[in-house]
């Protein structure tokens, strides 16, 4: 048992970003962090899974139906902006709880709710929960987390997404048989309260205030409570020379100097790759019907192969993100997404379906394996402790505009474009992408921000320059 000093806040986020092994709770703490991941992807996936038999029930008409669509988009981009600030504010712990108690609630209401309108209020209380939670978790992840490890455990939120969705589909396969698809929707999305309750028990087992957040705002006695259950070093505490008290959170701070091009990037790729993955991963049911015939059994057994790409797209990134980066693998995803675009645009509709599903497997690798992956994680590990929470919330925020805009962008491209014309549009989207990162050269992966913006203490592992090695 080796003894560790810790003299001020600086000592602590040191200890945690040069640990020479990292913390094995911590890593724990970072997939039940990550489970709001899986509930966001299975609320995505599930309603979609299940609007055929809301349409017979509720008979909405498309404004109410393209309501329904945005709801947890336009929560989640409310529910980020404001999430961003209080978990800077308040804490990662405190709203990682008070999120999943909304989840529970909400989910239940969704899948008892009376009419449609009341299915949209209950979304929308959805989307906040899910906006406030991906700071939180974020942060919570990347502050648990020594610097060669934050990359890929951030990243690990891609696999779990893909997890889910393939889960989702299994689960309603079950449902399908029971219900003969009548009030499948109800079951599917009702059902979502269940994994909320399971990562809610969990996170009151496991998970706890980020010693990072905790040495800078409540102590140094509570960060090394946290440090003490997580390692098993023996820590002494000399509070002398400590730093000044941290100031309150400037929101506009990520705005200025260095921070800018960092929140530019960030924000640019959270809502490009969200533009390309919800405009065009609501073709692929279209695509299974054509294949597998109209059938919902089929089409959901057709949906969850073709999303088992996404999961080895994001298992395969997050293993390469320390050796590759998170720029390079951004790069390769975006070049992968427009060829398989491009494909798309022109090979003939009358081609093998077979074909078809083939690009868009294709597509959706390369989505995970960068642009998808990475626009949740640049910001994570762009901004030092006392801007994650803040620099996160902005990259949230975008991520769900870009989702507006993808959901109600690619159907008005269908109708005056047609699918072919449509995914040659697309290619826009990876390409900007692909521009902005050429520009801009960013990345964090190998960066520890904290001591760069002087809050660590220059020892342990990092002893020469910011880049480790």
């Amino acid at each position: 048992m080796t003894q560790v000093t810790i003299r001020n806040a600086n000592d602590v986020v040191s200890y945690i970003n040069n640990h020479p092994t990292g913390s094995q709770r911590g890593r724990i703490i970072a997939w039940v962090a990550l489970g709001s991941i899986f509930i966001d992807a299975y609320d995505f996936t599930s309603l979609s899974l299940g609007i055929g038999s809301l349409k017979s029930e509720f008979s909405p008409n498309a404004t109410e139906l393209g309501l329904l669509t945005a709801s947890i988009a336009i929560g989640a981009f409310l529910g980020a902006i404001a999430g961003g600030w209080l978990v800077d504010r308040l804490g990662r712990y405190k709203l990682l709880i008070l999120d999943l108690l909304l989840f529970v609630v909400a989910a239940v209401a969704a899948g008892l709710s009376p009419n449609i309108w009341a299915l949209i209020f209950f979304r929308f209380l959805l989307g906040i929960g899910v906006g406030i939670d991906m700071p939180a978790a974020l942060s919570l992840i990347s502050e648990f987390s020594r610097t060669r490890e934050k990359g890929r455990s951030v990243n690990l939120w891609q696999l779990l997404w893909y997890a889910a969705t393939v889960l989702s589909a299994l689960i309603t396969l079950p449902i399908i048989g029971l219900a003969g698809g009548n009030h499948l929707w109800r079951w599917a999305v009702g059902l979502g309260a269940v994994p909320a309750l399971i990562v809610l028990i969990l996170r009151l087992v496991y998970a706890d205030e980020s010693p990072m957040w905790a040495a800078k705002h409540l102590g140094l006695k509570d960060a090394v409570d946290v440090l003490r259950k997580s390692f098993s070093d023996d820590f002494i505490i000399e509070e002398k020379d400590a730093p000044a008290a941290v100031k309150r959170v400037q929101v506009l701070e990520i705005f200025r100097g260095k921070y800018l091009v960092r929140t530019f990037i960030s924000c640019l790729v959270s809502c490009f790759q969200a533009i390309q993955y919800f405009g065009v991963a609501f073709y692929i049911p279209l695509v299974i019907g054509a294949i597998l015939g109209k059938d919902i059994t089929q089409v959901v057994i057709g949906t969850m192969i073709i999303n088992v790409f996404g999961l080895i797209g994001g298992g395969t990134q997050a293993l390469a993100t320390w050796k590759l980066g998170m720029r390079r693998l951004t790069i390769i995803g975006c070049s992968i997404c427009i060829v398989a675009l491009l494909l798309l645009g022109i090979i003939p509709q009358t081609a093998s379906p077979y074909l078809i599903g083939a690009m868009l497997a294709l597509f959706i690798f390369g989505h995970s394996f960068g642009p998808g992956a990475q626009g949740k994680s640049y910001a994570a590990l762009s901004f030092p402790t006392n801007l994650r929470g803040v620099g996160t919330g902005a990259a949230e925020a975008a991520s769900r505009v870009g989702s507006i805009v993808g959901f109600f962008f690619f159907p008005i491209l269908i109708a005056t474009a047609g699918v072919n014309g449509t995914m040659l549009w697309f290619i826009l989207v990876p390409g900007i992408m692909l521009i902005s990162l050429a520009l801009t050269r960013w990345d964090p992966a190998r960066v520890d921000v904290d001591a760069e913006a002087g809050q660590t203490t220059p020892t342990g592992v990092l002893t020469e320059g910011l880049r480790l090695p």
